[in-house]
């Protein structure tokens, strides 16, 4: 059975989502604001994850930005912010699918249906090698040489994000709004400072830099 969690403030609507999600055969769990969402995502795995935007204490997008630090489990964000740059600022957190309020339950059920198959296509275990490194995005683990690497889960996402894309450049800017969140006022440095720690841990060159742009992975035919 497939667990979803659902993060929503108004009442009416989690009982409404909560009940039918249920009668099609999901197990759900409820959050009713931001901070409460984040301590259930913690707590347990999850298949999906239904994400409101206007949240009490912290809204869907700083939600979001928190869940994609240690996790690439499949969002669907509803809102009633129909708007294109609320829509492109979800995408841009890599949310999976949107959806405005109101909706139908029908519609619902079907994103939901397609996003899970979509990631049972892609592979279950959604594990990313390059070169001789294995990269297991469920279990969180990389492993080099058959060693497993003592990574943080910030130095994992790096890891991912560059390794996802070989050959593509990152800037500092696009890496802070990526894994330390939209919100993020502090040091562009604290990029410099998690690159060189990974480099070292990994102890070779896979993280080029790219003077006055940013970072990347080499391309595996290079």
């Amino acid at each position: 059975m497939k667990s979803i969690l659902i993060i929503e403030d108004e009442p009416d609507i989690q009982e409404l989502l909560r009940a039918y999600l249920e009668d099609a055969g999901y197990q759900t769990t409820v959050a009713g604001d931001g901070v409460a969402a984040l301590e259930r995502f913690g707590a347990q795995p999850f298949d999906l994850v239904l994400l409101d935007l206007m949240l009490p204490k912290l809204d869907g997008f700083g939600v979001c930005a928190c869940i994609r630090r240690q996790s690439q489990v499949p969002i669907l964000m509803l809102t009633a912010l129909d708007g294109e740059e609320s829509q492109l600022r979800g995408f841009r957190l890599d949310i999976d699918d949107y959806i405005t309020k109101p909706f139908s339950m029908p519609v619902l059920l079907e994103k939901i249906r397609v996003i899970l198959r979509r990631r049972r296509s892609a592979g279950e275990d959604s594990r990313l090698r390059y070169r001789d490194l294995t990269l297991d995005l469920d279990t969180r683990e990389a492993v080099l040489e058959g060693q497993p690497l003592d990574l943080t889960a910030r130095e994992f996402e790096l890891l991912h994000t560059f390794l996802a894309v070989p050959g593509r450049v990152f800037t500092r800017e696009m890496l802070l709004s990526k894994l330390w969140g939209y919100d993020f006022y502090g040091d562009e440095r604290v990029v410099d400072s998690h690159i060189k720690n990974l480099r070292h841990k990994l102890g070779r060159d896979y993280i080029e830099t790219v003077r006055g742009v940013g970072y990347r992975a080499a391309k595996e035919d290079r």
